[in-house]
């Protein structure tokens, strides 16, 4: 199986993901559930198919609700139902919205492939509820009481990771007496003072003459 190596270069990542096989270009489709279903299979996002029913809640044309009616690997976009534009000439096309604006409302299940994918997410969610981890419910809230605690976490004033103390002003220190400094240069001056090194004669070679 081709595998890729993470890079930070937005050149090789944009090259990456428009030369992506089809089996990487099919989890690049995947889309968060809703709430109910969430709850129900017990998985968030899962790659949206010809069929499901999507909500768009980003963009233009947020809120609109439909079917896909179908998906272009090429160009990363599905074409929802009813979702259309008229060109100049006045006909109607659809328009492509990316899988990562929507959500999905309705699954179609009638892929054993698909109901198999959804059962092993489950199972592997039990796993991880039995070794005590929190349980869906908990995991998944609705997205009023996410933006609730959001709102009430901005209401508390945080302090600035760079923010300086309070400048405190020391008190000045009395000035010394010109006695205690009358004393120190004495001491200074009665200290033995570092003997120089004898600086070293050049001694010149005498040349052997002819």
């Amino acid at each position: 199986m081709q595998t890729f190596k993470p890079t930070a270069k937005p050149k090789k990542q944009r090259k990456m993901l428009y030369q992506a096989p089809d089996h990487i270009r099919q989890k690049l489709f995947a889309a968060h559930l809703s709430a109910e279903l969430r709850a129900s299979h017990g998985t968030k996002s899962l790659p949206v198919r010809s069929g499901d029913t999507v909500r768009i809640v980003r963009g233009d044309h947020k809120g609109f609700e439909g079917k896909i009616s179908r998906i272009d690997r090429s160009s990363y976009r599905v074409y929802v139902e009813g979702l259309t534009r008229e060109k100049v000439d006045g006909t109607a096309i659809f328009v492509p919205v990316h899988p990562s604006k929507v959500v999905i409302t309705g699954l179609v299940l009638d892929d054993k492939w698909r109901k198999k994918i959804l059962e092993r997410k489950k199972q592997a969610r039990r796993k991880m509820e039995e070794a005590g981890a929190r349980p869906a419910e908990e995991i998944i809230r609705p997205r009023e009481e996410v933006i609730k605690e959001a709102a009430d976490k901005k209401a508390v004033p945080k302090k600035k990771p760079g923010a300086k103390k309070p400048r405190v002003r020391k008190e000045k220190t009395a000035k010394k007496a010109p006695e205690e400094k009358a004393e120190k240069e004495a001491e200074v001056e009665q200290r033995p003072k570092a003997k120089k090194q004898r600086a070293t004669r050049k001694v010149a070679k005498k040349t052997g003459g002819a």
